[in-house]
């Protein structure tokens, strides 16, 4: 449904994208996951019809929007701040791109009670906006934003002012009720845990570049760059240049690609204990540090050879600073570009 082609922008000096490449399939949800900075929300401006393009194009189910006006791309656009007008109830914050668009009285009702029902604030159509939760809040401004009935739904950071636990419960409300519309989606986060939680697919954007793109099963499973690693909270990375531990690794992969510059042992793959499996690698070091997770622990074990590794572990076998061996699966070695 919609193409994005490499499309470049700048603030002055500064370049925020550079010719970024991106498709949305038709009832796709698309993250955009980055740091601050890193162009992501620059992109969704330039979608949304808000910042022009430097280069590049843009096309919406094969029609180019060069030059079209945000009000007439038809889409809809949701801010973290929910941006719902104070001195309007409920049901008229959600009425309002309808009324604006001619629609009759009984349309506006219907519709509007429809999407209170759909986002699950039943009976609340004349409630004050100030008087609500922030998850209320949240919920309204995505009725509002559903409301005109969208060919693209953007959301910016639209749990970024939310608690912890709220998130996760509204990330999983927002994707279902996103995908009960049959809507193509474009969902801007720098919170990779909501973004496994909210997407079909996800773009891993870098200082104005996309460094990857896929589903997030494949994205956790297999990071393509030591910086896309690192933002989905890996640290196991170990380069050419530090020494004969990352020689090892790098000959021990698989794959056998000479041109890998990085090599990143997996955290799910690494584990207490010795394995007997000759591809696999038995290490040995000290527990070093542990935080408590609830249901397991993040440790950190300093290896003989100076090297650190860091992962989940449900027990810790030994004390603080006590001898230790650790196993490295076979498919836990994964080779880094760049």
């Amino acid at each position: 449904m919609l193409e994005i082609e490499n499309v470049s922008h700048a603030y002055g000096d500064l370049v925020s994208l550079n010719r970024v490449s991106l498709r949305v399939g038709s009832g796709e949800i698309v993250c955009l996951l980055g740091p601050s900075g890193c162009g992501k929300t620059t992109l969704l401006r330039i979608v949304a019809g808000l910042e022009a393009a430097a280069e590049g194009a843009i096309r919406f189910a094969g029609v180019d929007l060069a030059g079209a006006p945000a009000h007439r791309r038809n889409f809809g656009l949701m801010f973290q701040d929910f941006a719902l007008f104070p001195h309007m109830n409920v049901a008229d914050n959600i009425a309002y791109g309808l009324r604006r668009r001619g629609e009759s009285k009984r349309v506006i009702a219907r519709e509007v009670e429809s999407l209170l029902a759909r986002v699950g604030l039943p009976g609340m159509r004349a409630r004050d906006v100030a008087a609500l939760s922030g998850g209320q809040q949240q919920r309204v401004a995505l009725a509002r934003s559903l409301a005109p009935r969208p060919r693209l739904l953007m959301l910016d950071e639209p749990l970024g002012s939310l608690d912890a636990q709220l998130r996760d419960q509204l990330a999983l409300e927002l994707r279902q009720i996103i995908k009960d519309q049959g809507l193509s989606a474009i969902y801007v986060t720098h919170d990779h845990r909501e973004a496994y939680a909210v997407a079909d697919k996800i773009a891993v954007m870098n200082i104005g570049a996309v460094e990857q793109v896929a589903t997030p099963q494949s994205l956790y499973r297999k990071p393509k760059t030591a910086f896309v690693a690192m933002f989905l909270g890996m640290r196991n990375i170990f380069g050419a240049g530090q020494g004969d531990f990352a020689a090892r690794l790098l000959s021990a992969l698989e794959c056998g690609r000479a041109e890998a510059r990085a090599v990143l042992i997996h955290p799910s793959g690494i584990a207490f204990g010795t394995t007997t499996e000759d591809r696999s690698l038995c290490l040995d070091g000290a527990l070093v540090g542990a935080v408590f997770r609830g249901d397991y622990y993040d440790v950190n074990v300093s290896l003989d050879c100076g090297a650190s590794l860091y992962f989940p572990s449900p027990t810790l076998p030994v004390e603080f600073g006590a001898e230790t061996p650790v196993r490295v699966a076979k498919d836990a070695l994964i080779a880094l570009d760049g």
